[in-house]
């Protein structure tokens, strides 16, 4: 007897393209790419060095199991590692103000992104500020929730450096009634940072406006003081005055300034009563972190070993960085401005010989080459795809000192002689 099936139905599923950065690993790896190959050059990867690095501590190569491990963690984080999180943001951004954070102002997840996705589940009905260039990953994660939060696009302007003015986000929160502003700070991909007077603004804007601004601040340790290493980090959280009433949030993790991408653990500071809401959030979304990487992450967090690898982080790519910016301005790549953070450098190459000022035939021809490069319109966010017509960022690429010298050389030697090349 036959059974009895019923035909699939057709369109269960939306089509999904991959984020920017995940497309260029998958383009190149139809080319023969694959991680930690000796002959390519990843100058598009998201990621930092995760080796052995001048100055830093050793690498962690064992994580002991303990046989609570085995069972499900809290929600929200060990109470131990949100207490180490909380000084650790005391310790550098908060000392001699009367207002600390302690456990009940942290929330933990398994990495940056799903941090954010609690962060959006929470948000309630309201229009969302962001600003284009941004971190690719915001384009759905805003779209996801259309039916509450309806997004209110502030464009940025290369004369400010793609940096949005504190002047601009006040008027968009009075014009708009913005009740919530998204924004990486140090900017992913323009290699930017907020800091100082500006950065103060923005969490004033919070304080004043009851706009809960969200702050990514992944890279928040690779900071540059012009082409030299910077002194610390940049956080919100210097400026914030009262810990359970400013209406800030600050994500950020280890993936990014630690260097340890793959262990999947990433956090958020804020409010008592918002971090209460991530949690709740959390009981749907995903139920808590790992146990053993938590208790690895207390000792990552421990003040020397930190101070440690943020300060060789800070030397070693200030090092890159000064490497990058000189061959791309060479080659004729031109920056908006020169990066003051992150690992990225966001040049135009509108200015390079044909037909290597078309985006798609420069980031085939570096391909070619076995280069990774991301072309800029994935940084274009724009969610459920409304604005119609081409990306302002269509002659616009971001380039990657994240991996180690050698191979950053390797890539820019790569893309200085196909540039050579078109120009005969």
């Amino acid at each position: 007897m036959t059974p009895n099936v019923l035909p699939a139905r057709e369109g269960a599923f939306r089509s999904i393209p991959y984020m920017g950065v995940i497309y260029v690993v998958h383009e190149a790896m139809k080319l023969g790419f694959r991680n930690g190959h000796p002959d390519w050059c990843n100058l598009g990867q998201g990621q930092p060095e995760v080796g052995e690095m001048e100055g830093a501590p050793p690498r962690y190569s064992a994580i002991k199991m303990e046989p609570g491990d085995h069972a499900y963690g809290p929600i929200g984080g060990t109470e131990e590692l949100r207490t180490a999180i909380a000084a650790h943001y005391n310790r550098l951004f908060r000392r001699g103000k009367s207002s600390q954070y302690t456990a009940d102002n942290v929330s933990v997840a398994s990495g940056g992104r799903l941090m954010l996705t609690r962060i959006f589940a929470a948000l309630g009905n309201g229009n969302l500020g962001y600003q284009i260039p941004d971190y690719t990953a915001y384009e759905d994660m805003i779209a996801y929730h259309d039916h509450r939060l309806t997004p209110v696009l502030l464009q940025t302007k290369e004369d400010d450096g793609f940096m949005l003015p504190p002047a601009v986000l006040a008027r968009a929160i009075d014009e708009h009634a913005l009740s919530a502003f998204l924004v990486s700070n140090p900017c992913n991909p323009t290699g930017r940072a907020l800091r100082d007077d500006e950065l103060a603004e923005y969490v004033a804007l919070a304080r004043d406006t009851g706009c809960a601004v969200l702050l990514d601040e992944f890279y928040s340790h690779f900071i540059f003081d012009g082409d030299k290493p910077g002194s610390g980090g940049v956080s919100g959280a210097e400026f914030v005055e009262d810990v359970n009433s400013d209406p800030v949030l600050l994500v950020d993790g280890l993936t990014k300034s630690f260097r340890y991408p793959g262990w999947r653990l990433g956090w958020t500071v804020g409010p008592k009563a918002i971090i209460e809401e991530l949690g709740r959030a959390a009981s749907a979304i995903d139920g808590g972190p790992s146990m053993p990487i938590q208790r690895a992450a207390i000792d990552v967090l421990e003040p020397a070993r930190a101070d440690q690898e943020t300060n060789a982080v800070r030397t070693v790519f200030s090092r890159k960085r000064n490497l990058m910016v000189e061959r791309l301005t060479k080659m004729g790549i031109r920056l908006a401005a020169a990066p003051n953070s992150t690992f990225y450098a966001w040049g135009t190459i509108e200015n390079l010989p044909a037909p290597l000022n078309d985006v798609e035939t420069f980031f085939r021809s570096a391909l070619a080459r076995k280069v990774l490069t991301v072309p800029g319109v994935f940084f274009d966010v724009n969610p459920s795809k409304v604005r119609k017509g081409p990306s302002p960022f269509e002659n616009w690429m971001r380039f990657s000192f994240g991996p180690p010298e050698d191979n950053v050389r390797m890539g820019l030697d790569r893309l200085e002689a196909m540039v050579n090349e078109a120009r005969g």
